[in-house]
């Protein structure tokens, strides 16, 4: 019962962690965000397992573990609010070609990153190309290009 416990707990704090540390834990990562994870992951697996290394509590943790992801997903299905608490909503970060500031430091996000992803999806090279930048729930940047002269 003990491996449950753990295996919930620490499934919980992991989840509320990564949320509030923003989305851009969930987007493509840097090489401090990748070492990162590989040190919580050490310290995750030593707080799930204790000092119990056997098979059967790695497969009760593993079962536990994928049975609270379930019983989320149920949840987030019957609950739209908790939906959007856990999994966050898109946030506009360029509107009509107006740049939002505040919306840029929350999520924290820099011009730069907007810029390499508008030159990545779209093949656009300025800002002013740009119509629309929308920060996703995943983490990624859509990019709404600006109708050119012409079209």
């Amino acid at each position: 019962m003990e491996s449950v416990l753990r295996g919930i707990t620490i499934y919980i704090i992991l989840l509320v962690i990564t949320r509030f540390s923003g989305r851009r834990t969930m987007g493509e990562m840097t090489a401090f965000e990748f070492v990162l994870l590989l040190i919580v992951a050490e310290t995750t697996q030593q707080a799930l397992l204790g000092d119990d290394f056997s098979i059967s509590n790695a497969f009760v943790l593993i079962t536990t573990l994928f049975a609270a992801d379930i019983v989320l997903s149920y949840l987030k299905g019957w609950l739209p609010r908790f939906a959007i608490w856990l999994d966050g909503q898109p946030s506009v970060l360029i509107s009509d070609g107006h740049v939002d500031a505040h919306a840029l430091r929350r999520a924290r996000i820099s011009i730069e990153e907007i810029l390499e992803a508008a030159r990545e999806n779209q093949g656009l090279e300025r800002l002013d190309q740009i119509k629309s930048a929308v920060l996703e729930a995943s983490g990624s940047i859509s990019i709404i290009p600006r109708p050119r002269d012409g079209d």
